[in-house]
């Protein structure tokens, strides 16, 4: 499988015996993201046996201690090997100044490039040939943003028999048409379009944490094939998340619902629940949305190509 996350922490606020602080982590063709480091995280990644040095891009929602008190962590165990590639950390700002304080004042020492981007807006941070990493702003007491990772449409298929059937030799002009150029051949044109199936969907993961409700996160987490959202509180205390910007289960799956994903996992749960109220918790979600799951500690889900 080429597109795996795993579910590294699922606290908030404070760690729990077997409740990490919030963290996931995405696997996709042998390369990882994490998103957000919480305290645990070293350890929740040793446990699920990941290898950690294929880390190369860190996303961190917002500059709560909650969801970054495990980057310094990171930082030094990447300096145990020899990095031939920089380490990219995105988030806002002060998150920099957090970054260069914990290097200086722990003494750090830190054998590859670090480079912060500082993320203040919806845009585009990451693009490369077969994904697109999209961040767009949530609503917290602090600036805060939600991450979606977005793969680009892939090729049709390839219909070969009508490829041989209009004369084109094997070779560098079928490649050619697989990139969606037309080609000539005995001075006929041969369009891609004509042998290249429909292009086919890309892939989906978005991650929303540390919000209150806001119309537009439906929009931004569309048709994701799993988004992990939090879902802090019962929907009875739902006057006391809206006071500290956080979501309610049933607003969660409301997002989720409006938003057409296949599948949506809670998170980052209050400390005041233990497993056995996330069960109930997890039932009121699903009275809005029936796709939508409670995530615990070192849930792996593997999200397969779309034909």
């Amino acid at each position: 499988m080429d597109f795996e996350v795993f579910v590294l922490g699922t606290g908030g606020m404070q760690p729990l015996p077997r409740r990490f602080l919030n963290s996931a982590l995405v696997r996709r063709k042998g390369e990882e993201f994490l998103f957000d480091a919480g305290e645990g995280t070293q350890v929740a990644l040793k446990k699920l046996s990941i290898h950690w040095k294929k880390i190369n891009r860190i996303f961190i929602s917002h500059m709560h201690a909650d969801h970054v008190t495990g980057l310094p962590g990171i930082l030094m165990l990447s300096s145990q090997v020899e990095r031939d590639t920089p380490l990219h950390i995105y988030g806002p700002s002060p998150l920099d100044e957090y970054i260069d304080a914990n290097r200086k004042l722990l003494d750090m020492y830190i054998n590859y490039d670090i480079i912060v981007h500082t993320v203040d807006k919806n845009e585009v941070i990451v693009d490369e040939d077969e994904f697109v990493i999209k961040t767009f702003e949530l609503d917290h007491r602090k600036p805060c943003y939600g991450y979606s990772l977005i793969e680009k449409d892939r090729p049709g298929e390839f219909n070969k028999d009508k490829v041989i059937s209009l004369g084109v030799p094997q070779g560098p002009l079928w490649g050619r048409l697989q990139k969606g150029e037309d080609i000539e051949v005995d001075g006929k044109i041969i369009r891609s379009a004509d042998v290249m199936g429909a292009k086919r969907k890309g892939r989906k993961f978005s991650f929303v944490t540390d919000t209150t409700y806001k119309d537009d996160i439906a929009a931004n987490v569309y048709n994701s094939d799993l988004l992990l959202i939090e879902g802090m509180f019962e929907h009875s205390l739902i006057e006391d998340a809206h006071e500290k910007k956080h979501l309610t289960m049933v607003e969660a799956a409301t997002i989720a619902k409006d938003a057409e994903v296949l599948s949506a996992g809670f998170m980052h749960h209050s400390p005041r629940y233990i497993d056995r109220d996330l069960r109930a918790l997890e039932k009121e979600g699903q009275e809005v949305y029936d796709k939508t799951f409670m995530c615990y500690d070192g849930m792996h889900f593997e999200i397969p190509l779309k034909d």
